[in-house]
């Protein structure tokens, strides 16, 4: 069986089928517009459909529940958990435009609703969140510096972060005054690609 067939029993015919679709969807966009590897794309089940749905194991946002991915890329995790979560609103953000034109091309093709694509940098982005999703795009202290207006207290909205990540980063960790919970991706997925793979909640 196909792993996220295996891994998510619990979604529908009609999202498992447009999970389905990303992979020749965005093997047809990364001919036009390089947003991921060669390498990664011959392991695109695995390490991006797969790998973003984790945030799925581990919290159901709950409905009407507003996210923003940072750092979005190809957009993921925040395509994936779109289509798993459909009665939650996604804002996928990025500083690189042609990346945004992807997402908009396969939310198009999928009739994905609930994704909206904002191009700017996370510092100068304004706006009010309940959770805040990303895929490591650099290093934690420096991460939660950009994001700092976006948490603050007086944002009664906020609920959590979701930050995919990798290795080990209790160093970094230890200048984040949130409180933390680290999940193992190895504990959830069989895969080798998972062994160090982590997802790391924080919250006030």
């Amino acid at each position: 069986m196909d792993a996220v067939r295996h891994y998510f029993p619990e979604l529908s015919i009609i999202q498992h089928e447009m999970l389905d679709q990303l992979t020749p969807l965005y093997a047809d966009w990364n001919s036009k517009i390089n947003v991921i590897s060669r390498k990664d794309m011959e392991h695109f089940r695995e390490r991006h459909v797969l790998h973003s749905l984790a945030i799925f194991k581990t919290i159901r946002f709950p409905e009407g529940s507003r996210i923003l991915d940072i750092g979005t890329g190809g957009g993921f995790p925040g395509v994936p958990l779109a289509i798993a979560n459909p009665t939650c609103s996604f804002v996928l953000l990025d500083s690189v435009g042609k990346k945004l034109k992807v997402i908009d091309g396969v939310a198009e093709s999928l009739g994905l609703s609930n994704i909206e694509t904002i191009h700017d940098r996370v510092e100068n982005h304004r706006g009010s969140y309940n959770y805040i999703v990303s895929r490591a795009v650099t290093n934690l202290p420096n991460f939660m510096r950009l994001i700092h207006h976006l948490i603050a207290k007086k944002n009664q909205k906020f609920s959590s972060i979701y930050y995919l990540k990798g290795g080990d980063f209790n160093d970094e960790l230890s200048t984040v005054e949130l409180k933390s919970r680290t999940y193992e991706l190895s504990e959830i997925f069989k895969e080798s690609f998972f062994e160090t793979k982590k997802i790391l909640r924080l919250r006030h």
